[in-house]
């Protein structure tokens, strides 16, 4: 595996002697699209303004490219791009002359390079115009070209998909996995729209109460337990239901003119026959794929999400 391009150790943030942040060890790695969930409160903008020297940690540290954000800030600093709630542009300047503007603050962005981020994140038409006049869908990617200007290893996002609209947020998710496969760049991305976050990450870390719950990858996280729900639509249904009973050690429900049936895979194919050989017709099957949402709400329980 490739070296981490950020390491979180021990981190731990205490606000009046309560201790909010609670230890947390974890890593991020180049090329990777990595979710940060937890329900409100959790703690997730804390970490991320710790992560970027926003906030000061009470203990632990925060590897960047090997430095270290509490020994040298400016070296470890240096390999960041970030969006920590809505990016700020002028906005009776062009999308162009914000970016040149940004780029003088920054030693070694030329031109090219503003051109170059532009054509990334997809504004090369409406580039010149001013930023009054854009979408929020393309000032948040200008944000995200703005972070970009200095070629950083690592972008963090805290929520770059609020306020959007579908089409918006499906705009972002192309352009945060582009930068991730295409540039390497690690990617930290925190959000509350959970079937976003399962689209667009690799892996997910969550968070609840200052704790580090779990991580995972995305498709880990939504594997589907060994027992299924598969969803029966047949005729007559009492026969049925009175068929399957026989078979299964779990309960059958029925809900309005459906079966449900919690099974394991290999057992599905002894169900459908059994119900063909008794005579009844079998017009729809469904099996219930579990979802990240799914998960996460098995993790940190009902009601919490923000």
């Amino acid at each position: 595996m490739a070296e981490a391009a950020m390491q979180l150790k021990n981190v731990k943030k205490r606000i009046r002697n309560k201790e909010i942040i609670k230890g947390l060890d974890f890593s991020i790695y180049p090329g990777e699209v990595f979710g940060f969930l937890g329900p409100n409160g959790a703690g997730k903008t804390t970490t991320i303004r710790m992560m970027v020297g926003l906030m000061e940690l009470s203990e632990g540290d925060v590897l960047i490219e090997g430095k270290s954000v509490r020994k040298d800030f400016k070296g470890a600093i240096q390999h960041v791009g970030g969006i920590v709630e809505n990016p700020e542009m002028y906005p009776f300047l062009s999308g162009w002359k914000n970016l040149m503007h940004f780029a003088r603050m920054v030693p070694g962005v030329t031109k090219e390079r503003v051109q170059e981020v532009v054509d990334l994140v997809g504004l090369n038409k409406r580039i010149k115009e001013k930023v009054s006049k854009y979408s929020l869908g393309m000032r948040q990617r200008l944000g995200i070209a703005q972070a970009l200007l200095h070629s950083p290893s690592i972008l963090i996002l805290d929520e770059p998909t609020n306020g959007l609209d579908p089409s918006g947020i499906r705009e972002i998710r192309h352009y945060i996995r582009k930068l991730a496969e295409e540039e390497g760049v690690a990617v930290i991305v925190s959000s509350h729209i959970l079937s976003e976050m399962e689209l667009m990450c690799d892996r997910i870390g969550v968070i609840k109460e200052g704790e580090l719950v779990t991580i995972q990858t995305v498709a880990d996280a939504t594997e589907q337990s060994e027992l299924k729900e598969v969803y029966l639509e047949v005729d007559p249904i009492d026969q049925a239901m009175t068929s399957l009973q026989g078979l299964l050690e779990t309960e059958v429900k029925q809900q309005e003119n459906k079966l449900i049936v919690s099974a394991r895979r290999e057992e599905i194919p002894r169900l459908l026959k059994q119900l063909v050989e008794s005579g009844i017709s079998i017009y729809e099957v469904n099996v219930h794929r579990s979802t990240l949402e799914d998960k996460f709400l098995d993790l940190i329980g009902e009601g919490a999400i923000e």
